[in-house]
């Protein structure tokens, strides 16, 4: 009795068929797991970026002011690197990692071509200036605070100039979403509008 089985190029046509599959499947997990730690990578961004706005919101809420208290300012400066927004903020306010009243930084720096949004917070009776700089946001695409004079928004403020507070305070940090190659992708801005309540009803 004769037993029928498999050719040899039976069995190599199988296993092409098989390795085709098994490189096609492979390939796709592979672009999966990439798009998904894109996306990982940009929610991340996204929640460090409204955290840090959250946190900058509550501080220039509670900026404190006083004419004739040298100790106590509000300097908004207006600032880029290769046409990308910068600004930098310097302002007397409370916060919860210092007692008493702190002057607080917000300001960027570049390095490598690529913008990092830092924070440095010192006592607002110290004498020198010697607090390190935390780096909060990198690689960030704008970081514009504009100031509310009259109606308009101004870049640009001095409280030891203007004997005054602004208005409003308009807050934007814009960062880039990655795409599905990992890359930078469309842009994502958080903006947020506030003002003062030291010394104001609430």
């Amino acid at each position: 009795m004769r037993r029928e089985g498999f050719t040899l190029i039976e069995v190599l046509i199988a296993l092409a068929i098989v390795s085709a599959v098994i490189a096609a499947l492979y390939s796709t997990f592979f672009l999966s797991h990439r798009a998904i730690e894109a996306i990982d990578d940009s929610l991340v961004r996204i929640q460090e970026s409204r955290n840090v706005m959250d946190v900058l919101k509550r501080e220039a809420e509670s900026t404190f002011y006083e004419r004739g208290k040298t100790y106590a300012l509000f300097k908004l400066e207006d600032k880029d690197f290769y046409g990308k927004q910068a600004s930098r903020l310097t302002f007397t306010s409370f916060s919860a990692l210092l007692p008493g009243l702190s002057k607080i930084t917000y300001s960027v720096d570049e390095d490598n071509g690529k913008m990092i949004l830092k924070k440095k917070i010192i006592s607002a009776y110290a004498r020198s200036d010697r607090a390190k700089d935390v780096e909060l946001i990198e690689d960030i695409e704008a970081f514009s605070i504009e100031a509310k004079y009259n109606g308009r928004w101004v870049k640009t403020w001095d409280s030891e100039l203007t004997n005054s507070m602004p208005e409003e305070i308009r807050i934007t940090v814009k960062i880039m979403k990655r795409d599905k190659e990992g890359k930078s992708g469309t842009p994502f801005t958080i903006t947020e509008n506030m003002r003062t309540r030291i010394g104001k009803a609430i």
